[in-house]
């Protein structure tokens, strides 16, 4: 099948569902803050994001997912994403990327957030400021006529400027009734086709990856967490966001 008839547009009453479904992610999101503390270990996070999710009626979108064993991926320091849940505990100083996806009424929301523990160093501190940068002006070309490149090269431009890189091996993507949908979305200068023009309708997850070192990842033993090849830090935030005729609409917003 061609391409552009794999990008699902959504209609309005699938953005009203779509936004159901990012209102009651960005609910679990805002309670996150409060659990992110040191002592605390990833597999206690998990398990009380799962019990919101469930709580609000929902399904966790991981949980299951290619045999992922958890309702979210926590992901520490040099992680980048993908990082299951386990005993480890949080300490002050870490950085802590915590992404996930939840079902309400047959659709996925995505959103993800790196959080600090306690006092954290300059350094992990712009790391997340510059993150956080990096989504937002990717977010402001969300606009019907450009294309998903325009993406890209607001978050590399911005990164690289301020000394950091991005992941290339790991993009964002459509969502819907699906998790994963057409298009991709790369966080970096592409110049690969195809390069869709943004429509009203189109609802996609943005989600840059920035490190403090090399671009370069490596995938860990478990075959999930993937990790910088340098061992320094990395910041991962994400949005689910639909293309409007006014612009974009952020669907998982706190």
């Amino acid at each position: 099948m061609p391409w552009k008839q794999r990008i699902r547009l959504k209609s309005a009453a699938e953005l009203d569902k779509m936004a159901a479904s990012g209102r009651a992610l960005a609910e679990v999101f805002r309670a996150v803050p409060a659990l992110v503390r040191a002592g605390a270990t990833t597999r206690d996070l998990d398990a009380a994001i799962e019990r919101m999710i469930r709580d609000a009626g929902c399904m966790p979108s991981f949980k299951g997912y290619n045999g992922f064993p958890a309702a979210s991926c926590i992901s520490i320091n040099e992680e980048v994403v993908h990082g299951i849940p386990s005993d480890r505990q949080l300490c002050d100083g870490d950085i802590v990327g915590v992404d996930v996806g939840l079902i309400k009424d047959g659709y996925h929301s995505d959103s993800a957030e790196t959080f600090p523990v306690g006092e954290i160093d300059e350094e992990a501190e712009r790391l997340l400021q510059v993150t956080r940068e990096c989504l937002e002006r990717a977010i402001a070309q969300v606009r019907s006529g450009n294309r998903i490149s325009d993406i890209g090269v607001a978050v590399e431009t911005h990164a690289r400027a301020q000394g950091f890189s991005v992941v290339e091996t790991l993009v964002g993507h459509g969502i819907g009734r699906e998790m994963h949908e057409d298009p991709q979305v790369p966080n970096y200068r592409s110049y690969s086709t195809p390069d869709p023009v943004m429509e009203p309708g189109l609802v996609i997850a943005i989600e840059p990856m920035i490190n403090a070192g090399v671009k370069r990842v490596v995938t860990a033993e478990d075959q999930w967490t993937v990790r910088t090849a340098d061992g320094r830090l990395s910041a991962h935030f994400e949005h689910t966001v639909a293309v409007t005729a006014d612009g974009p609409w952020v669907l998982t917003r706190r």
